[in-house]
């Protein structure tokens, strides 16, 4: 299993992880078109996590959440997401009992194609050190 922070951007369904669901924002569409994200985060870093459909309903705040087969790319609003897409699966494995941290965001990382491989993604500045969609409670 990788840790969040070592997730990169790509175009294929290859990240095997497991992460507690910290938050999660308001549904957006209806029956199998809607969408959420959500805060997710395991003891290396956070990231946005997009659920799809009755995955919206399925998962709740404190699950751990183990994912197979995911995917780390842009979703439509042009950010970057952790999700499992169509070949990966995305399952509750547990309650509450998980180290985490909030930051670094993997989400709020600006990537951009590395010069040599256009392929590959790489880090080029921080936005922000923690969600800025689920920002930090004081």
């Amino acid at each position: 299993m990788v840790s969040l922070k070592d997730i990169v951007p790509a175009a294929q369904n290859n990240i095997n992880t497991q992460f507690v669901l910290l938050d999660k924002g308001r549904v957006i569409g209806e029956s199998q078109n809607k969408a959420c994200i959500a805060l997710v985060a395991d003891e290396t870093a956070a990231v946005h996590f997009q659920f799809w459909g009755e995955e919206c309903e399925a998962f709740e705040p404190g699950d751990i959440i183990r994912l197979t087969n995911g995917i780390f790319s842009y979703n439509r609003n042009n950010t970057f997401v952790l999700r499992a897409g169509k070949r990966g699966k995305a399952e509750k494995v547990g309650e509450f009992t998980m180290a985490f941290v909030e930051t670094p965001n993997m989400s709020e990382i600006r990537w951009v194609p590395d010069p040599n491989n256009s392929k590959i993604y790489v880090k080029e500045s921080v936005v922000s050190s923690h969600s800025l969609m689920f920002p930090p409670t004081v």
